[in-house]
């Protein structure tokens, strides 16, 4: 597309993605009221919510939107937010303590796991999908494609389930606690 026309539209909507006092209270209740409705609409139906590297609990969307709305926020206090990269907005977030680093840890690692994942299901699959299969020879060649041994498949999901729920823990704490979420 046109360079100069996609960098005017940036620098226009700067004032929605970078707020020049910080997200209000009325547009973090109204962002968390739009995250649980896309939570309900979005997962497809049968999916399973623990095992979804897009829209699964503690998955990428999760820490997405966590990272957003905590730059929504704190963006106008630190220009190093002005960032539409997950891990590099991770890093000033660590490195300006907005959150504990150890926090920042858990929503790095189960997000970095969670893309491998989603890659290893491209790979194995030949298209994009999103949702982890059972246990079975399937997951043990997703396990494989992430550089795991493919007979460890179950230990495979259970450091996938281990680290996402550990980033959901980080996600209601940070993006649903309401006292946490004060500008």
């Amino acid at each position: 597309g046109d360079e100069e026309l996609g960098t005017r539209f940036l620098r226009m909507i700067d004032e929605f993605r970078y707020p020049e006092n910080g997200a209000s209270t009325s547009d973090i209740r109204e962002i968390r009221r739009m995250k649980a409705r896309i939570d309900d609409e979005r997962l497809p139906h049968g999916a399973d919510r623990n095992t979804h590297t897009k829209l699964g609990r503690g998955a990428l969307t999760d820490i997405e939107w966590t990272v957003q709305l905590l730059t929504m926020m704190h963006a106008h206090e630190h220009e190093e937010l002005h960032n539409t990269s997950t891990l590099e907005v991770l890093d000033v977030l660590a490195e300006k303590r907005i959150i504990p680093p150890e926090q920042v840890r858990i929503l790095r690692e189960a997000w970095l796991f969670a893309t491998n994942a989603r890659n290893s299901l491209v790979l194995v699959k030949g298209r994009r999908m999103d949702q982890l299969p059972g246990p079975g020879p399937a997951l043990a060649q997703v396990a494989g494609a992430a550089g795991w041994d493919p007979e460890d498949y179950q230990g495979y999901l259970e450091q996938y389930l281990r680290l996402t729920r550990k980033a959901r823990q980080v996600v209601d704490e940070v993006f649903w606690g309401e006292q946490s979420m004060e500008p």
